[in-house]
């Protein structure tokens, strides 16, 4: 069961629990793109409607705890007593976003078109906090998604290879994410703080097996600035591995739990990410593919 401390600081931060380990939280995009005020960067890059989109995770506890990451991962568990049903989950999902969205009919802006449309939504993010591969049965989840008529955007720190193995060819998403934060052994362990002590060969491995799936594939680097905005060369050695169809070079936003941590400076500016992606460009020989500024991102594509 989930923490009485934890599930109270998730209701706060309006969370909705889940059964045992899952949760669901609006994503800002979909409040915008309700109230017709813009959409994410993964509807202008791939396609997806922001406002259908499902921003959950089936394991709220995570086996990396990320400087910069703004979720509340010191309080997390990392094991459940009871492993919940994918379609419980799935179906639990949708009907927590349903409440969440409820009130928008009463404020002003809002496109109910696009609202009727948030209540049946047909894009799940499977990435809102914690690591989605802890939980034992995601080859279900993905399976169970698709069934409903989902595509599915899995994204993964490459902790546990094994379960990416396990999805491989069989019960892919419609789009791999592999977070990659460092260049280098030394900085993953300062910048993602891993709790296993094969961080560095699981990383590796899950970057090796991302080139043997078929689905559309990603590799996101989030920049910090000061700890891990370095050494072009050696994320070129790491991504051509994992042979994506994208980089996305991603900076690091300072907010929610991740101010404890980083000081503000710790942010990137979007020239910064430009400029750091044109030296991925020339090490890689990926090109640039499109950007958003407001999200402080650049897409690179083969």
């Amino acid at each position: 069961m989930i923490p009485e401390n934890l599930r109270k600081e998730m209701t706060r931060q309006h969370y909705k629990i889940v059964g045992n380990h899952s949760a669901v939280k609006l994503c800002t995009w979909l409040k915008k793109s309700i109230r017709d005020e813009g959409f994410c960067y993964k509807q202008k890059f791939y396609g997806i409607e922001s406002h259908r989109c499902l921003q959950m995770t089936p394991w709220i506890g995570c086996c990396n705890s990320c400087l910069y990451c703004w979720r509340i991962i010191e309080k997390s568990p990392l094991q459940f007593d009871r492993t919940d049903e994918p379609g419980d989950i799935i179906q639990g999902c949708i009907e927590a976003q349903r409440r969440l969205i409820n009130g928008f009919p009463g404020w002003e802006g809002t496109n109910m078109k696009k609202w009727k449309e948030a209540n049946n939504p047909n894009q799940a993010a499977v990435s809102l906090t914690g690591e989605p591969t802890m939980y034992p049965k995601i080859s279900g989840l993905i399976e169970e998604f698709k069934k409903r008529k989902f595509t599915v955007f899995l994204v993964t720190n490459g902790q546990l290879p094994e379960r990416l193995e396990q999805i491989a060819g069989s019960a892919e998403p419609s789009q791999l994410y592999i977070s990659l934060d460092a260049p280098d052994r030394q900085t993953y362990k300062r910048v993602d703080r891993p709790s296993s002590p094969g961080f560095w060969e699981k990383i590796n491995r899950s970057l090796e097996l991302m080139n043997s799936f078929s689905c559309r594939k990603a590799i996101r680097l989030t920049m910090v600035k000061g700890w891990n905005m370095k050494n072009p060369e050696g994320y070129a050695k790491l991504i051509e591995k994992a042979n994506p169809d994208f980089i996305e070079v991603k900076g690091y936003m300072h907010v929610g739990e991740s101010q404890k941590r980083l000081p503000r400076d710790a942010m990137p500016l979007h020239r910064d990410i430009k400029e750091f992606a044109e030296k991925l460009e020339r090490e890689t020989g990926y090109a640039y593919r499109d950007e958003q500024k407001e999200s402080r991102v650049v897409l690179l594509s083969k």
